[in-house]
């Protein structure tokens, strides 16, 4: 056992080390005050040109895009696509003028799912494709709606295999009695084209259990025993 004085003296050593640490700390903060001053602001300066890059320009463009975007939302709802995407030459500019005006706001977003869908719908898939893409998402709305039309058209390219992942997304992103069997359905009928007839009796059986006052769920049996008969027929 180490004794009084020995403790002392260990005691002080300690305590000199710390010293010196403190020290040493105190001396890097002197020599490279500087350094970490213009750390900071750069720092303080990113922060501040962020807030102002999103309050003072963004926000304000973003109000502006969304009163651009209401007549096109009222073509869209209509099936009016081509009015919706380039615009009546009127009152409305349309998505496309409005994604290259306004394309980094929310509402611009918004307008590249809203063209990318009516191209879908006129049947220009590769144009569809490009806009629906570029949708960042977020919306939990649109979100599954967008993930739908790519598996769309994707299906009418000639890329059926991608559509199934984009579907499925599609229904677990909606959660929805309604919607997400419309999907599961669509991926399914991709399944049964590929014959991949354990991935249709799955999905309809999900549909027939999880979703049971859907019409998908009322059509659920049938296309489970055609599934099984293809199955045994392979």
């Amino acid at each position: 056992m180490a004794s009084r004085k020995e403790r002392e003296r260990l005691e002080e050593k300690d305590w000199n080390k710390i010293d010196e640490t403190v020290y040493k700390s105190g001396s890097f903060l002197m020599r490279y005050r500087n350094q970490i001053l213009i750390g900071v602001g750069v720092i303080v300066l990113i922060i501040g040109a962020y807030w102002a890059y999103h309050s003072l320009y963004l926000e304000p463009r973003n109000k502006d895009a969304q009163v651009a975007m209401y007549k096109g939302e009222q073509y869209f709802q209509a099936g009016m696509d081509s009015l919706a995407i380039y615009g009546d030459g009127n009152s409305f500019m349309g998505f496309e003028s409005i994604i290259d005006e306004y394309g980094s706001t929310k509402a611009g977003d918004l307008a590249k799912a809203y063209a990318g869908i009516s191209y879908a719908r006129m049947g220009r898939y590769e144009q569809a494709l490009d806009r629906l893409n570029s949708f960042k998402g977020g919306d939990n709305m649109i979100t599954p709606a967008v993930h739908g039309a790519i598996g769309d058209c994707l299906v009418n390219t000639g890329k059926a295999q991608e559509a199934i992942s984009h579907f499925e997304k599609a229904a677990k992103q909606a959660d929805d009695q309604l919607l997400s069997p419309i999907y599961y359905k669509k991926a399914a009928i991709v399944y049964n084209d590929l014959k991949n007839y354990d991935k249709v009796i799955e999905l309809f059986t999900k549909i027939k259990n999880d979703y049971i006052m859907s019409p998908e769920a009322g059509d659920a049996d049938k296309f489970i025993q055609q599934a099984t008969i293809l199955k045994g027929a392979q």
